[in-house]
């Protein structure tokens, strides 16, 4: 059997929800459309040779933290909201490295978004 010690990657793809992004009135008032990317990266050795999901990074737990953060606050900026969500996702002690792309649809009036993308790294 091989051995060796690489991350594990999860990857949430198009995680779209609503929420109050923005400093203009209009959206202050109304809650817009945005998607969410994350990766993470874990070291799975548990994982890799079990099929108890104590031993594996339990990703709908952290999407679920994500959706209750983001649908149930109001941000101004999206540097603010990527972060949050980044932090969200490095409460967890496995984690070693995460990045967050978060998309606001719409932003400008001739682009289909604008992103805010962070990472985070271990050392």
């Amino acid at each position: 059997m091989l051995q060796h010690y690489a991350n594990a990657v999860i990857r949430i793809k198009n995680l779209r929800l609503r929420t109050f992004i923005g400093i203009k009135e209009e959206e202050i008032n109304n809650k817009q459309d945005i998607v969410i990317n994350i990766v993470i990266h874990y070291p799975a050795d548990k994982a890799r040779n079990s099929e108890n999901i104590t031993d594996a990074l339990n990703y709908r737990t952290i999407t679920k933290k994500v959706i209750h953060h983001v649908e149930g606050n109001r941000f101004s900026l999206l540097e603010k909201l990527t972060q949050d969500i980044l932090n969200i996702i490095c409460e967890h002690e496995w984690v070693t490295y995460a990045e967050v792309e978060v998309d606001k649809l719409f932003a400008l009036r001739y682009a289909d978004s604008v992103s805010m993308t962070m990472s985070y790294h271990k050392i």
